[in-house]
């Protein structure tokens, strides 16, 4: 049955609010490239395939209803399968998952639908739909970019970004793209083989990796907000000595693990609440780095559940926690150290405007410049690196030193 574990994965990320990327984690090996390939283009095209939806259904279905229809239109228009075996399939699975009393609605929906009737709004409306950014963000960008938001948002991923520590030539004859760093290969596709669990090799996004270059070589680093550990691992082989930290003991796991998998040996990882002053660790570092929780718009084409959770009310929450970070973990900057504030986002509002209020409240702060060979955009305090111009990243990163 074609759609049973595509159904599976897709029904734990809608109704349960799991990421995408756990819940393929999970899947045996098996049929797992058709699901992971049938997962992608259903959430990537989420806001077009509800377009399609209701052009065949005159009333909401029924969720799970719902989401076997929205598969079976995403084999048809994104995965080239055939009609016939779509509708066939969408119907199995519906007797299947108890859903049996549907599967007539299912077959006849699926039977007179046609892509000419899906009917796109103008503007930036129908822009939101075919990105699945939220209206908000479409909204932000087009102040900041114009018209470049098109480009922005609909910004794909160049593929695997893999970062060599050694044994890198054994790869090269793969398709590839080569990036500005010289350990960092963009790959159309890679099977993860041996040399990972040896730590030849780790999939860290360039992105992750612009940041770790940005950052001075120091004798100690925190790296307040480490998980999965790419990063701390990365500035270890900079700075003297790393403490990685993370909120949650599930996250701490993960961190060990990519410590122990790469051979790391001067990397500390604790379990630590980054909003929690800590009097102990007053004033300690040479150099923090804080890549704080954040919308993670930035990283849509790698991650195309992320905007299914965000709106302008999570955006309030999600300051708000930036900037206490921000502030709790600037008290651990020796004076003449300096604070890294890093996301994964494109929106103004949790890059330059953090910035520009943290600055505001500690005039013992300043920014520096920083620079990158990767392509970016001068923005008022920091670097933006935007999805069209970075190999589908979209990142930030601002440099303050503490002058006193």
């Amino acid at each position: 049955m074609i759609f049973l574990e595509p159904y599976e994965v897709l029904s734990k990320v809608y109704r349960d609010g799991a990421h995408l990327k756990l819940a393929l984690s999970a899947l045996p090996a098996g049929e797992k490239g058709r699901t992971v390939r049938l997962s992608y283009a259903v959430l990537e095209n989420d806001g077009y395939l509800n377009l399609c939806v209701a052009s065949i259904a005159k009333k909401k279905p029924q969720e799970s209803v719902r989401l076997i229809l929205k598969i079976a239109l995403a084999a048809m228009l994104f995965a080239d399968m055939v009609p016939p075996i779509a509708v066939n399939e969408a119907v199995l699975l519906a007797r299947h998952i108890g859903k049996g009393g549907a599967a007539g609605f299912v077959n006849a929906a699926l039977r007179v639908f046609k892509k000419e009737n899906v009917v796109l709004p103008e503007g930036d409306e129908g822009l939101a739909i075919m990105s699945n950014f939220p209206p908000f963000a479409i909204k932000a960008l087009r102040e900041k970019y114009g018209d470049r938001v098109r480009d922005i948002v609909l910004a794909k991923s160049h593929g695997v970004s893999t970062r060599f520590v050694r044994g890198m030539e054994r790869y090269l004859a793969l398709p590839h793209e080569d990036t500005p760093f010289e350990s960092v290969k963009i790959f159309k596709n890679f099977v993860r083989d041996e040399g990972f669990e040896r730590g030849d090799y780790t999939f860290q996004s360039v992105g992750s990796v612009a940041v770790c270059e940005a950052i001075a070589p120091c004798e100690h680093l925190l790296d307040a907000c480490a998980a999965p550990g790419g990063k701390s691992v990365l500035l270890a082989e900079k700075c003297g000595r790393v403490t990685a930290c993370e909120l949650h003991p599930h996250r701490v796991a993960l961190i060990k693990s990519y410590v122990r998998r790469m051979g790391a040996k001067n990397i500390d990882v604790l379990q630590r609440d980054a909003t929690a002053f800590d009097p102990a660790w007053e004033k300690k570092f040479d150099a923090v780095l804080c890549d704080v929780p954040c919308s993670g718009l930035g990283t849509v084409a790698e991650n195309p559940d992320l905007p299914l959770r965000k709106n302008e009310g999570t955006m309030s929450e999600l300051k708000a926690l930036q900037s206490a970070i921000l502030a709790n973990c600037s008290r651990y900057v020796k004076a003449g150290g300096a604070i890294y504030y890093a996301t994964c986002s494109i929106l103004p509002e949790e890059n330059d405007g953090m910035i520009a209020a943290f600055l505001r409240t500690h005039p013992d702060f300043s920014t520096e410049e920083i620079s990158s060979p990767l392509a970016h955009e001068r923005a008022a305090f920091g670097l933006q690196f935007l999805p069209d111009r970075a190999f589908g990243a979209g990142f930030y990163i601002a440099k303050m030193r503490r002058n006193i």
